[in-house]
């Protein structure tokens, strides 16, 4: 029997496909919000929230511990590219670069602690619904004999 098939089971990109993505987006927020603001705020914290459950539902199921880790790099990366370019995008401007990076992951911690929290919910949700439809094709290959 054909179902239709969920949200929970769009995603069909390779993992590498959705990190590329992550990265874009993530630097493409944190750029606008530079542009407009002269550092990084609201702006990058709603973009990175709602791109953690974009990555999480884009995914091919083989690749979900792929971006299982990726929420905290991609802010990671963002904030120490931004602490190299001017620390006062991201922290203090007499920072250095770790503290600079120390501070932007603090000041932004509930964008990356909701984000993360998003990410890894839809994860575990595709993979839930996933063993679900699964399940009864496996129980449907045991009840038919095979022939030997």
């Amino acid at each position: 029997m054909s179902h239709a098939r969920t949200i929970w089971e769009e995603g069909r990109e390779p993992g590498a496909r959705v990190v590329a993505l992550g990265v874009a987006l993530t630097l493409t927020g944190a750029g606008l919000d530079v542009l407009l603001l002269d550092r990084v705020g609201l702006l990058f914290d709603l973009v990175f929230v709602a791109l953690c459950a974009v990555v999480a539902l884009a995914v091919a199921p083989a690749d979900m511990f792929t971006v299982g880790v990726l929420p905290p790099l991609l802010m990671l990366g963002a904030f120490t590219l931004l602490a190299l370019t001017d620390a006062a995008m991201v922290a203090h401007p007499d920072d250095n670069v770790v503290q600079a990076v120390v501070s932007g992951l603090g000041t932004h911690s509930l964008a990356l602690f909701v984000g993360y929290a998003l990410c890894l919910g839809c994860l575990a949700m595709r993979r839930r619904v996933i063993t679900r439809r699964e399940a009864p094709a496996e129980q449907q290959q045991r009840r038919t004999p095979s022939a030997a």
